[in-house]
Order: C-alpha cells, then structure tokens, then sequence
C-alpha cells in the first residue's frame, strides 16, 4: 500500500482502531536525497503521518539514501520482489506486475504523476518496477519511481489534485483514456488507467474550475 499520508488516519476513531500491523508503507517515487533533507517524500511522510500511527518500522520501505539512485532503483525493487516472493504482496494477473492495494498520486501542472514527466524516456519503461531519473525538470533532479505498469496494477488508484495552476492538466487529464501514440508529449495523468482496479480522481474546487470544459 502507497500512502502519502492523511490527517485523519492520525485521528479518532482511525487511529485506535485500525489494524496497523496489517499495513506496508511504499513510495510511488522518492526524491534521492537525505532523508533529513527539507525536500525528502520521507521526511515529509514521518513528520505528518508515520511518527503519529503505530506502523510496523520493518513495514515501511524508503529508498537507500547512501548510496546512487541507480543503486537505490534496484535496492527497491529488489525489496519489492522478495516480498513479492514471500507472498505478502501480490501480483497482477495480467502483467505479473506488484498489485498494491492502493497508490496514492498527486498531479503537477505539466499533468506529470509519480516521477513520470511528460516525454521523459521514463514513461516508456515496461520490463522494470522501479526505474530512476537523473534529469528531473523539478528539482531535486535525481529520483526514482514506479514505472506504469506498476501504477496500472494496482487494485486501486487515487488521484489528488489540489490548486488552481492545475485546471488546464486536470480537464485534460481526465477526458478520457489515452488512446495516441504520443500520449506522453501531452499528459502522462492521463496514461494511469489500471489495468484491473478501480481510478478514482479527488480535486478541489480551483483544480476543478474547467472541468466544465471536459470532452466526455
């Protein structure tokens, strides 16, 4: 399961009567830095939701922030694969990619989702669960995430969009499949489409302002 974390889990009545223990904590992508770096996913992630939930430590997987982020792409889905091999995740019927329970994405304005930018060579990638980037048109440049293969298998998928600056990408993201071959040049959103699972899309109001736009 992806979490990016959640007030509410933190809270009554989530917090004391959910099973924790039951729970394994990835990163859709992980920007290769320190982890007490001000722009770390998992530095973020503890402050506001890990430090305040009784989640197993051995349950929560990070990348290795010691070594290159090549090194750390392979780490991870070494990791990912053993787990896989121990049963405690599963595996898609179709792909025979890592069927998470959940993933949690966000969308910047470009539409790009994960670490997945639009045209970048990583939107291409199928035989890996975990690629890398070094050329990161957001900084930090060097990150690593979920290739989409991985995303579509998940069993379901949940899409956040916050913010008026990502109108334009939503109404275009969410018009429907993305069925052309250049798909990539435009909005990598609208690439997530899981194969076996369900896509649900949460925007507030500025983000949704041009829905009413929307090609249906």
């Amino acid at each position: 399961m992806m979490v990016l974390g959640s007030g509410k889990l933190c809270e009554a009545p989530y917090s004391m009567t959910v099973d924790w223990t039951r729970w394994y904590i990835f990163w859709t992508d992980e920007r290769a830095v320190a982890k007490n770096h001000a722009d770390s996913n998992y530095k973020t992630t503890k402050e506001r939701f890990l430090s305040k939930v009784p989640i197993l430590n051995s349950h929560v997987y990070s990348i290795n922030d010691n070594v290159t982020v090549e090194d750390a792409a392979g780490e991870y889905e070494f990791a990912i694969r053993q787990l896989v091999k121990l049963r405690k995740l599963g595996v898609s019927e179709s792909n025979d990619c890592p069927k998470f329970d959940l993933i949690i994405l966000s969308m910047g304005p470009d539409g790009h989702v994960a670490s997945l930018f639009p045209d970048h060579p990583a939107l291409r990638v199928k035989d890996e669960w975990v690629t890398f980037i070094t050329d990161s048109p957001e900084p930090p440049p060097e990150r690593i995430t979920f290739t989409l293969p991985v995303i579509n298998s998940a069993s379901n998928v949940a899409v956040v969009v916050t913010g008026e600056d990502k109108a334009t990408a939503a109404r275009a993201a969410v018009s429907g499949k993305c069925e052309r071959t250049d798909c990539s040049s435009l909005f990598p959103a609208r690439m997530v489409w899981p194969i076996d699972g369900t896509l649900a899309w949460f925007l507030d109001k500025p983000a949704a302002s041009d829905l009413g736009n929307a090609e249906h």
